[in-house]
C-alpha cells in the first residue's frame, strides 16, 4: 500500500515550476511542531505532505520544534513527537530547535528597533486587545509607539536584563493599525515569561512571539516552500513584513493547504489536552483519541494512515473527511498481512453430548484464505466449547439462522451441531446448551448431505485462554465537531463526548495464541480486527483493541 508520491496538486505545480525556472535549486521543507502536546491525525496530513513533496523532488525535510512558549512544552512532547514521526515511516535530514535560534531572533528584534519598525509597549494584554479594533473598524495607536529609538532599546534590554514582571511590558511590530489584516495592527512579538525553558535553561526571560519566530526559523534554515494548513493564510503578510524587514538574505514562501478534518474527531491540541487533564481519557495514548500515539495503540497502521491521507488529497479546499473513510484503508491494509482466528466475546458453554467424553482432536485450519503464504494453524475441538450468546436463542424470530431448539448450524472450520437441551438457572437465565454433532459433516471432508443456513464461530473450553477486549467507539457523538478555541464554547464541546465510547468484555481466544505479545494484530471471524494493547496486556492476560469492524458502508472508488 505504499505510496511513493503523492497525487496531483497545486503545490507539487508549484514546485516544478520553481525548479524548472532555477527560482530555487534544492527543495528544503520542514515539519514544525509545537511541543506542548501530542500529534494528531491532522499533523500526519501535514508530515506527509512536507516530507513526500520534499523526497519527490530530492530534497530535505527538516524536524522543527517551534518552542517559542515554555509555559505550555515538555520533553515529553519532543521525545513523542520524534516517536510518531518515526513510526510514520519518515526520517528528517536535520533536527533543530527554534530556541537554538533565540540570539539571532533577538538581534533581528532589535535591528526593527534601530530602524523604528518596532516599540515597546505598557499596555497589558486586555487593553492591547481593546485597542486592536475589529473586522469592521480600525484599530488604534498605543500611547506608547511614538517612543524613542533609545528609549525602546534601552527598555528591551531591560527586559532581558530581567528588570520587569511577566505581562509589565511587550516589544510590539509597528505596521499599521488600520489594516484590514488584523494581524498587521502593531502585532507583539516579544514578552517578558520568567519561565524554565527545556532547552535553553533559564538563559532567557523573554521569549517570542510564535508568528515572529516561524518565519525567521524558515528563513535560517533556509526553506524553499512553507507549507502550512489554510488558517494560517492571513499570519501570511506578517511573516513576509518580518522577512523583509529583518532583512533576511533567505526568503522562503509560505503555501497553503487545506487542514485533514474527520467526522466524530478532534483536532485541537487544545481540547484534546483537556480530555487528558480532567481524566476523561486514558492519557494522551488513549485508542479512542486521534493522537498518532492513540490510533497506534488502537493498532492502526503506518501503512494505512499513509494511504488514506494520499486519498483525501491536497488542496486549498476545507471539509470534514468520512471516519469510514480512515476505517476503510485499515481494513484494506490489514485483511491480507494478519492472521483470521476465532474469539468468543460473549461465551455461552455448549456441551456436545455424543462426541466421546475426554477426545481431543486438532482440526487444520487456513490462517488466511486471501494469503495462503500464511499457512495453516491446529485448532482443538472437544466435547465442550463456548459460542457467542447472542449466536442462541431460545425463541428466535423469522430468518434467525443460528442456534434455537431443534435447529442446526456449521461451527466454523468443524461440524454441525444441532441444538436439544438448554440449561437454565434458578432466574431463568440460559447458562448453557446442549448439542449433539453429526461426526460425517466435517469441514474440509466433502460432505454434501444436507445444507443449513447459519455458520458460527467457537473457541474449545478446556484449552480456552481468557481475554479482555475493548470495544471502541468514536469519542465524539456529532459527525462535525466545533473546532473554536474559545472558552464559551467548551461545554458544548464537553457535551459531546460519548459516555459508551468504550465498552470492556471477557471471553476466550485460540489456546495458540497465548504467548501474544504488544501490537499483535488478527481479525477475529465475525467481530474485526483487533490489537493486543500496549499498555494493560500482561503474560497470561491479554487484552485487545478493537481496531474497526468487520464492514464498511463507505463507497471507495478506484
Amino acid at each position: 500500500m505504499e505510496n511513493p508520491s503523492t497525487p496531483s496538486n497545486f503545490i507539487k505545480s508549484i514546485i516544478t515550476e520553481d525548479l524548472n525556472s532555477g527560482k530555487v535549486k534544492e527543495i528544503v521543507t520542514r515539519f514544525p511542531p509545537e511541543p506542548n502536546g501530542y500529534l494528531h491525525i491532522g499533523h500526519a496530513k501535514a508530515i506527509y505532505i512536507n516530507f513526500t513533496l520534499a523526497d519527490e523532488f530530492g530534497g530535505k525535510t527538516n524536524l522543527r520544534f517551534d518552542d517559542t512558549n515554555p509555559i505550555k512544552e515538555d520533553t515529553e512532547y519532543v521525545d513523542s513527537i520524534q516517536e510518531d514521526v518515526k513510526w510514520l515511516g519518515y526520517e528528517w535530514d536535520e533536527l533543530r530547535f527554534a530556541s537554538d535560534y533565540f540570539d539571532e531572533m533577538y538581534d533581528r528584534a532589535v535591528l526593527l528597533i534601530k530602524k523604528g519598525k518596532a516599540f515597546i509597549d505598557d499596555l497589558n494584554a486586555e487593553q492591547i486587545r481593546e485597542t486592536r479594533g475589529t473586522l469592521t473598524e480600525p484599530g488604534s495607536n498605543s500611547p506608547y509607539r511614538d517612543r524613542s529609538i533609545e528609549e525602546n532599546l534601552e527598555l528591551f534590554e531591560a527586559m532581558l536584563a530581567g528588570k520587569f514582571n511577566d505581562g509589565e511590558k511587550v516589544l510590539r511590530a509597528k505596521i499599521d493599525m488600520s489594516s484590514p489584516n488584523i494581524n498587521l495592527r502593531d502585532p507583539v512579538i516579544y514578552r517578558i515569561s520568567h519561565t524554565h525553558h527545556h532547552n535553553t535553561g533559564d538563559k532567557w526571560c523573554i521569549y517570542p512571539m510564535y508568528a515572529f519566530a516561524h518565519p525567521l526559523e524558515d528563513a535560517i534554515e533556509g526553506i524553499t516552500h512553507s507549507l502550512c494548513s489554510l488558517e494560517f493564510e492571513d499570519q501570511r503578510p506578517f511573516y513576509d513584513w518580518v522577512i523583509a524587514e529583518c532583512e533576511m538574505p533567505n526568503v522562503p514562501h509560505q503555501y497553503e493547504f487545506g487542514r485533514l478534518n474527520v467526522g466524530q474527531t478532534l483536532t485541537s491540541k487544545r481540547k484534546l489536552k483537556l480530555l487528558v487533564d480532567q481524566q476523561l481519557v486514558d492519557g494522551w495514548d488513549d485508542p479512542r483519541m486521534p493522537t498518532i500515539s492513540g490510533l497506534r495503540r488502537l493498532g492502526y497502521t503506518p501503512e494505512a494512515i499513509r494511504s488514506f491521507i494520499y486519498e483525501t488529497g491536497i488542496s486549498k479546499s476545507q471539509g470534514v473527511v468520512d471516519r469510514q473513510m480512515m476505517e476503510h484503508f485499515v481494513r484494506e491494509d490489514l485483511k491480507i498481512k494478519v492472521p483470521r482466528t476465532m474469539a468468543v466475546l460473549n461465551p455461552l458453554k455448549v456441551v456436545i453430548t455424543n462426541y466421546p467424553e475426554g477426545q481431543t482432536e486438532l482440526l487444520e485450519v487456513e490462517n488466511n484464505i486471501e494469503n495462503p503464504e500464511m499457512g495453516n494453524r491446529e485448532v482443538p475441538f472437544s466435547r465442550e466449547i463456548y459460542v457467542e450468546q447472542e449466536d442462541f436463542m431460545e425463541n428466535p424470530p423469522n430468518k434467525y439462522f443460528r442456534l434455537f431448539p431443534g435447529n442446526e448450524v456449521r461451527l466454523k472450520n468443524a461440524y454441525f451441531i444441532k441444538c436439544n437441551e438448554v440449561i437454565k438457572d434458578e432466574d431463568g437465565h440460559v447458562v448453557e446448551i446442549h448439542c449433539t454433532y453429526d461426526p460425517e459433516t466435517k469441514s474440509g471432508s466433502g460432505f454434501t448431505g444436507r445444507k443449513v443456513k447459519g455458520t458460527i464461530h467457537w473457541i474449545e473450553a478446556n484449552q480456552a485462554v481468557p481475554a479482555e477486549f475493548r470495544l471502541y467507539e468514536p469519542l465524539i457523538k456529532d459527525e462535525e465537531v466545533e473546532e473554536s478555541v474559545d472558552v464559551t464554547q467548551e461545554k458544548t464541546f464537553l457535551d459531546q463526548i460519548n459516555p459508551n465510547s468504550m465498552e470492556i468484555v471477557h471471553g476466550y481466544i485460540e489456546p495458540g495464541m497465548v504467548d501474544v505479545v504488544a501490537q499483535d494484530k488478527f481479525q477475529f471471524f465475525r467481530h474485526g480486527y483487533f490489537n493486543v494493547d500496549s499498555k494493560y496486556s500482561t503474560a497470561g492476560h491479554p487484552v485487545f483493541n478493537r481496531i474497526v469492524s468487520l464492514k464498511s458502508s463507505f463507497p471507495i472508488t478506484k
